[in-house]
């Protein structure tokens, strides 16, 4: 599809963001047909670009979020790579960077000192803890924020440590916030004719997850707790045992309940007082969720799948990776793309899941191999004569 077919198409956006909150940011506006500008240290790249595995070389986590990009390297801390840098941003409407806070203001590139370049520039800021408060110094590490969250905390079982969601969440949310406050922000450019500053702290992004759970400790005064799979305020609403596999079961009303008891073939759970309601099906849970587990672990999970969904009742059985990414339906929806790859070959990567209608966005162009466009960019974005680049590139600064 033309990229000017998609949404951010006209728009330009510089990243100096590495490793996986940024980059996530900028692959998304990538998709939706920003131009985007990956401006990477000459010689080394992107930190995960040396992270195993490797896929014909490649860094497999590189690989999967730097899609719909151009890759140009600078070195920033030389004075030359700086004003190169300034000199694109007269020509951008967006930068990226996700540094520790104040490092870009030590370069004389903070968002005062760009925005006098260009008024319209909005100037994105992903940090762990944010840029005020008494831990904005902090670095932010995923782990570390999961930690500090709150969302550890309430992960895992009762009895056992906390524990970190299987992906990083805290990065890939901030990365998903970054992209939705640039959006907001060049929407906001279009009435004010002028840009602004958005600042994503992955702390607060995080915290923000925690919705129903903070509800319960600021309406309560009670410390959520781990619970495993159950939920604190619905049962069943969490994983059993059938004779196979595991399954997840979500009976979130009476209704649901009632259907979920008729597809069991016992419907008389459903007028049993002790499980006829809401509230009382959480305030008997100990006796309830033992007494599922004995009659779904009397069939295999598809049968039970067959007869939920015939009754409505929302269920599913707990797939590996592997399955979600061979997944038929999500290869009809467009969700497992093939792009090709100068080094890794087809190189398979999750599709787009905000879905436009009407000008839908695309996993257009494969990762970008380190400096690949860098001549491209210098020549096309700023003029540059091509003996210039090779001067830059000898000394250094490319």
């Amino acid at each position: 599809m033309p990229r000017a077919e998609r949404p951010l198409s006209g728009v330009r956006v510089l990243d100096l963001t590495r490793v996986l909150a940024g980059p996530f940011c900028s692959m998304i506006l990538g998709d939706m047909g920003a131009e985007v500008i990956k401006v990477e240290e000459p010689g080394k790249g992107d930190d995960t670009r040396s992270w195993p595995p490797f896929l014909g070389g490649e860094a497999t986590y590189f690989l999967s979020v730097n899609r719909s990009k151009q890759s140009l390297t600078l070195n920033l801390k030389a004075p030359e790579g700086r004003a190169i840098l300034q000199r694109l941003v007269r020509k951008s409407d967006v930068l990226l960077e996700n540094f520790r806070t104040g490092t870009m203001e030590r370069l004389g590139l903070g968002y005062k000192s760009l925005a006098r370049l260009n008024s319209k520039l909005v100037y994105c800021a992903i940090s762990g803890f944010g840029e005020s408060g008494p831990e904005a110094s902090r670095a932010g590490y995923d782990l570390v924020v999961q930690a500090e969250s709150g969302i550890m905390d309430i992960t895992g079982f009762e009895d056992g440590p906390p524990v970190k969601v299987g992906t990083s969440i805290a990065d890939l949310v901030a990365g998903m916030s970054a992209a939705h406050g640039v959006t907001l922000a060049l929407l906001a450019r279009h009435r004010t004719r002028r840009g602004q500053k958005v600042e994503i702290s992955m702390q607060d992004a995080m915290a923000a997850l925690l919705t129903y759970q903070a509800g319960i400790y600021f309406g309560t005064g009670a410390k959520p707790g781990r619970r495993g799979n159950a939920h604190p305020s619905i049962v069943p609403y969490e994983v059993f045992k059938a004779a196979d596999a595991y399954l997840t079961l979500g009976v979130a009303n009476n209704s649901l309940w009632e259907r979920c008891c008729a597809a069991m073939e016992r419907p008389e759970l459903a007028k049993d007082p002790r499980y006829a309601t809401e509230a009382a099906r959480v305030q008997n849970r100990d006796a309830l969720v033992p007494l599922l587990n004995e009659l779904l672990g009397a069939r295999p999970a598809d049968e039970w799948l067959k007869r939920f969904e015939a009754a409505g009742v929302p269920a599913g059985r707990i797939r590996t990776v592997a399955e979600v990414c061979e997944s038929a339906h999500l290869q009809a929806r467009a969700m497992i793309v093939t792009l090709p790859h100068p080094k890794a070959g087809p190189l398979r990567v999750l599709g787009v899941p905000v879905r436009l209608h009407a000008t839908p966005g695309k996993a257009a162009t494969p990762p970008p191999l380190l400096g690949q466009h860098t001549e491209r960019v210098l020549r096309a974005v700023l003029g540059m004569p091509r003996a210039e680049v090779a001067r830059l590139r000898a000394t250094g600064v490319v």
